[in-house]
């Protein structure tokens, strides 16, 4: 869906900066721009080490040691979450943004039960009373799918699967109802059916609610069908975004292209593409485009000088606020 059929931003990231001083590689998050409107599902893509789960983290308040903000401000509803006190913070994580973690079973509670994992929030963010949060819990179970909810809330996490697990944590996170819910690869290590479960239950909380998702995976297959906006990340910078159509159907970015082939079978020999090379660090590539070692249209289209001389900006480079950093992208308005 084109931008103008959600909202109004909830979540505006700009120039966002994370830093690990004593490693120096510089910024593991680099400049980084990115919007989510409310009732909107944003995918945020890319390999491993491109930085989308520290992101994700970073707006949760939950840095790993040794992590700075060193640059940037992350408006959440108008507010900067990244300069929120301690307090401050723990009253809106949950009541306004909440996040599902890669793996349930290891993130919930072993010594807690079911019910009292996912009235947490409830409790201490909507001050509910232990009679009306335990009734309200066996409800939220209920609608998340699990079977025997009354039973299950009595439960502890190492007794449920992984895609119990998984709805147990989204009921968890929806219980003190959120304005913006960050899912960092909700399917992981999930059989493709409860994972069909898993998203279609996403998709329909964010119609009944009016949730903003900010859904954060490598797997391009669960982008085209869940997200209406899609932004791909890659050495801590956004490389390309615009609409999950667009980005499919129009890819300007030669690592979006090759991100979405990676994830096709090659029909005439039956394997996946992998892209050679892997992501240089921030400070091996300070001046120009830091796709390039492993960049193929570079080459073809002999612009290796202009891009080892300087990082292409973020351009519009088609409809429907289509962006690409790259100097082979067609250039429609003025850089960004």
């Amino acid at each position: 869906m084109p931008a103008s059929s959600f909202g109004e931003p909830l979540l505006e990231i700009k120039g966002l900066r994370v830093d690990f001083p004593e490693v120096g590689d510089g910024p593991a998050i680099d400049g980084m721009d990115l919007t989510v409107r409310r009732g909107e599902i944003v995918a945020l893509v890319g390999e491993s080490g491109s930085g989308k789960s520290l992101t994700a983290l970073t707006m949760m308040g939950l840095l790993p040691p040794g992590a700075q903000v060193t640059d940037g401000t992350a408006l959440l509803d108008g507010e900067d979450v990244l300069s929120m006190s301690p307090k401050r913070l723990n009253k809106v994580r949950g009541s306004k943004v909440a996040m599902l973690f890669q793996q349930p079973k290891v993130m919930l509670d072993p010594t807690a039960r079911v019910g009292g994992q996912v009235a947490e929030a409830l409790r201490r963010h909507r001050g509910v009373g232990r009679r009306e949060a335990k009734a309200r819990v066996v409800q939220m179970l209920r609608d998340v799918g699990i079977p025997e909810p009354s039973r299950r809330a009595s439960a502890f996490s190492y007794q449920l699967s992984g895609g119990m697990a998984q709805r147990v944590m989204i009921a968890a996170a929806l219980s003190a109802d959120p304005e913006l819910v960050i899912a960092d690869e909700p399917t992981t290590a999930l059989d493709v059916t409860v994972q069909a479960q898993i998203l279609d239950l996403l998709r329909r909380k964010r119609d009944e609610l009016g949730l903003s998702i900010l859904l954060i995976t490598h797997d391009l297959g669960i982008v085209s069908t869940m997200a209406d906006r899609v932004a791909v990340m890659y050495a801590g910078r956004i490389v390309e975004d615009g609409t999950t159509a667009d980005i499919f159907s129009s890819p300007q970015h030669p690592y979006t292209e090759a991100l979405i082939k990676a994830s096709l079978l090659e029909a005439d020999r039956g394997k996946l593409f992998s892209i050679p090379g892997s992501i240089a660090h921030a400070r091996a590539m300070e001046r120009g485009c830091r796709f390039l070692p492993r960049c193929p249209k570079a080459a073809e289209l002999g612009i290796s000088d202009m891009c080892s001389g300087a990082e292409p900006t973020l351009h519009t480079c088609g409809e429907h606020e289509h962006h690409s950093r790259c100097h082979a992208a067609p250039e429609h308005a003025e850089a960004s």
